[in-house]
């Protein structure tokens, strides 16, 4: 239910009536628009009465909301969010704040995370991706360095001064990644719909979370995802596109859904971004698909860069060099300006 509020009402009848209505066993949400508050409700409405809630002076309308998600719907928060680090690290996010996350797929060395920091800080990246914990098909694969691949990416951030982004896989490492002041926790396809730990990540907010569209995820599956970190506290949620599974395997990695881009946009008032390398799994195909993403309206891209991909421990063949992501960017700021 959304109950909008009229211009001009003093905020001590509107904490009344938001206190009257948590005394009803509603979660309460609060979102002050360029025009108008809005007041999102969720829970069992059933018992409050519509009409009365209506005739309060300081409503001007009530209805219903038929999606099963509330807190990320659009109806509920016009605005597009904007996701301001708690650390007070730059850059925000969402709002025509664009997000560029870079970085290898997993840490290997502490050589190759600070000079690939240090490179694509250059060409423009104003985040740092890469894996310390690694979800892999295979047992004997390499699974990431672990606490020390942590370790190395804090150091990273030392030096270039840029946030961290990176994967979550289990309950029990949450606390060291905390303790690690991570700034973004990326919840991976493989881990979209492992409710326990997405309700645990929604009650820590200190870290704003990436949440990436599952293997063979619906957009409202997504959607409900979020709905699952943001009803537990959490509301500084990204969502990532990142291809989903279909017929076609032999030229692509999986089907890269851009359609999901505006459509998420029109449903969400959360930040959308893109990630073209695991999209497509090919290293020529991450530009002209990251342009694609700009082109569609995403919030930011996700891109691997490797200083050696021939020789990569994970996901080789869809990174770039540093000197092709350079020249990406070069590519990105010329269509953002353009667009703007």
């Amino acid at each position: 239910m959304i109950v909008l509020i009229k211009q001009g009402a003093s905020e001590e009848k509107i904490n009344h009536l938001v206190k009257w209505l948590e005394d009803k066993s509603l979660i309460v949400r609060k979102f002050d628009g360029q025009e108008q508050s809005v007041l999102g409700l969720i829970g069992n409405t059933n018992a409050i009465d519509k009409d009365m809630l209506s005739s309060l002076d300081i409503v001007d309308s009530v209805a219903d909301t038929p999606e099963t998600f509330k807190a990320s719907s659009k109806k509920m928060h016009p605005d597009d969010t904007i996701i301001n680090l708690h650390s007070g690290r730059q850059p925000a996010i969402g709002g025509g704040n664009f997000a560029i996350m870079a970085g290898p797929c997993s840490v290997e060395s502490r050589e190759q995370i600070i000079a690939l920091a240090d490179e694509i800080k250059t060409a423009g990246a104003n985040f740092i991706r890469g894996g310390a914990f690694k979800p892999r098909t295979s047992p004997y694969d390499f699974q990431g360095m672990g606490a020390e691949g942590l370790d190395l990416l804090v150091e990273a951030r030392e030096k270039t001064g840029l946030p961290i982004v990176t994967e979550l896989m289990d309950l029990r490492q949450l606390d060291l990644f905390i303790e690690k002041d991570i700034d973004v926790i990326q919840i991976g396809a493989r881990n979209t719909q492992n409710y326990d730990l997405l309700k645990e990540v929604g009650k820590q907010t200190k870290a704003a979370i990436l949440l990436k569209r599952g293997l063979a995820g619906t957009i409202k599956e997504l959607l409900m995802s979020a709905e699952y970190i943001m009803a537990n506290g959490n509301e500084n949620v990204i969502l990532c596109e990142r291809g989903i599974r279909t017929y076609e395997h032999d030229y692509t990695r999986n089907t890269l859904d851009l359609s999901a881009v505006p459509v998420l946009k029109a449903l969400t008032h959360l930040p959308v971004i893109v990630d073209p390398s695991h999209g497509t799994g090919r290293a020529d195909l991450v530009p002209s698909m990251s342009l694609a993403a700009i082109a569609a309206g995403a919030d930011g891209i996700m891109v691997e860069v490797h200083n050696n991909p021939a020789k990569a421990l994970s996901d080789g063949p869809q990174s770039l060099t540093p000197e092709k992501f350079a020249e990406l960017m070069v590519r990105v700021n010329k269509l953002r300006e353009a667009m703007s």
